[in-house]
């Protein structure tokens, strides 16, 4: 005599009131975001395949042509290198300066909160006002540079065309553009403080436990960060390089603001590339193309991410 098996009744959730009001309330920002984020999305991948490179509406198919002579034009080619090696700095400095903040802070000094509005009073200002003050802070011939110059050093900042260390890439020279390092220091001092919160909110985070345990174990102050504090704070880490990632591969006000194109355009960025080729020059077809490069090296940090995140909430 078989053994029978019990069979699964699937139970179906019940359609109530509260259910269709929940649906009602969010229906609205669904149709809004499908219209203005993903239709524009599409729209504009639609059009970078187009020949629309003048006043006159021309959607005809292109293929790949705009993205072809993209890659092949010197100023995109040097907005892929600025966005490089800007992202890098940037993000490092953000990281190191973020943690090191927050470990000072976490120490129980006298003043926490006046210190913690000082770091984070930058993040209330827009992008635009950054550059404008850093830009006269960074001029040549004002700001700092009058301090500096009393000890005979005289940095060009943002006018600087110097590229180092200089070899041949494509019709660019690849390095890092001095001049990239004043649009670093901007930027870093405006998001600095996000990284600070969150490292700060991660220290507090760690039992006192740990800690002493570790030093029970004889551990010193630095190997008690490196082996153990650190790594604990690894995941808050992801997700500032995720954040200030997603910052540096759009940033379009900060640079317009502050430099610019630049000469040679050792400051320019797709963001800026974009704009000018859109809305000056009437190329939609490439500016959309460039927007595209913009969306897909931006997904390249966030989607994973967003998977990972999503597969650890399932598990």
């Amino acid at each position: 005599m078989g053994i029978s098996t019990p069979i699964k009744k699937t139970t179906k959730k019940k359609i109530t009131t509260d259910r269709v009001l929940s649906f009602l309330f969010i229906l609205p920002s669904v149709i809004l975001i499908a219209v203005f984020v993903y239709g524009f999305i599409g729209w504009s991948g639609y059009v970078s395949l187009s020949n629309w490179n003048s006043i006159v509406k021309d959607l005809s198919f292109a293929g790949f042509k705009n993205y072809a002579y993209l890659f092949d034009n010197f100023r995109f080619q040097a907005d892929l290198r600025n966005t490089f090696f800007f992202t890098i700095l940037f993000i490092g400095a953000v990281i190191v300066l973020g943690q090191l903040l927050a470990i000072l802070i976490d120490q129980n000094i006298k003043g926490e909160s006046l210190f913690r509005n000082i770091f984070f009073f930058p993040m209330s200002l827009s992008f635009i006002v950054t550059g404008v003050v850093w830009q006269w802070l960074l001029n040549p011939t004002t700001g700092v540079n009058i301090f500096l110059q009393k000890f005979g050093i005289k940095p060009m900042w943002y006018v600087d065309t110097t590229i180092i260390p200089a070899w041949k890439w494509g019709h660019i020279e690849f390095g890092i553009p001095v001049a990239i390092i004043a649009l670093v220091i901007a930027a870093t001092w405006q998001l600095t403080g996000f990284a600070l919160a969150m490292y700060l909110a991660g220290l507090r985070a760690i039992p006192e436990d740990i800690r002493e345990a570790a030093r029970v174990d004889g551990a010193t102050e630095f190997q008690l960060y490196r082996k153990v504090i650190f790594p604990l704070l690894a995941p808050i880490t992801v997700s500032v390089i995720i954040i200030m990632a997603h910052i540096s591969l759009k940033i379009f006000d900060l640079v317009y603001a502050m430099t610019g194109s630049g000469a040679g355009f050792v400051t320019d960025v797709p963001g800026t590339f974009m704009f000018e080729t859109t809305f000056r020059g009437n190329y939609y077809a490439n500016g959309s193309a460039i927007s595209i490069i913009m969306l897909l090296s931006v997904a390249i940090f966030i989607v994973p991410y967003l998977i990972k995140n999503r597969r650890g909430d399932m598990s």
